[in-house]
């Protein structure tokens, strides 16, 4: 009877290992993301679609300067100012008139160079006015160490944060940067995203 029991065992063993083996290769998965979902795609980045089960329609792809992309089967998609989840949802559209039910998966394998829409940009009353590269997590304080603080004609609390929302339109944020940078108070920090602008106006005399 112990005999039987253990083959018996065995056997379950045996079955349990090609399906575990099968369900893992069943959905392979691209690279994990490294930006968080509203970052917005810019030009210069570097994109890699995923469309599984077809080896063929996936690439890298670049942002072309005017915003653009050219994958297998689609050209001149827009993907300027779109979520990698957004152009996701397009591509997954355009291609479903080619094969069935895709399903596509857009990743920033590279950001564009600091020139680029991506970039933060710290003008005005800061020791040294720049554009600044960004980085997942980047905050209002991460810039302006970059530029080395405020001058000395710089009326930091009276400084804003520019950014163009989803829909297009640009929208202001104050920013308290006198006492975030001189009086260290992190309350006034804030978390960046690519594109913001960081614009810091002279005190009045």
């Amino acid at each position: 009877m112990d005999t039987i029991r253990t083959f018996c065992v065995l056997c379950l063993l045996a079955l349990a290992v090609p399906i575990t083996v099968h369900a893992e290769a069943a959905h392979p998965q691209p690279a994990s993301q490294t930006v968080d979902a509203n970052y917005l795609i810019g030009p210069g980045d570097t994109l890699q679609v995923f469309v599984w089960k077809n080896p063929d329609l996936s690439a890298d792809v670049p942002v072309r300067p005017d915003g653009r992309i050219t994958t297998p089967l689609i050209q001149d998609m827009p993907a300027q100012g779109k979520t990698p989840t957004e152009l996701a949802g397009d591509l997954t559209k355009a291609l479903g008139s080619y094969i069935q039910d895709p399903i596509v998966t857009v990743l920033v394998k590279s950001f564009a160079s600091p020139s680029n829409a991506a970039a933060i940009r710290v003008i005005g009353a800061a020791v040294t006015p720049k554009i600044v590269s960004y980085h997942v997590g980047m905050t209002v304080l991460d810039a302006m160490i970059e530029v080395g603080g405020l001058n000395t004609f710089a009326s930091g609390n009276r400084a804003v944060l520019i950014r163009r929302e989803n829909g297009g339109a640009y929208r202001s944020y104050p920013l308290r940067l006198a006492d975030l940078v001189k009086a260290g108070d992190l309350r006034a920090n804030m978390t960046l995203m690519p594109g913001d602008v960081i614009r810091i106006p002279e005190t009045w005399f």
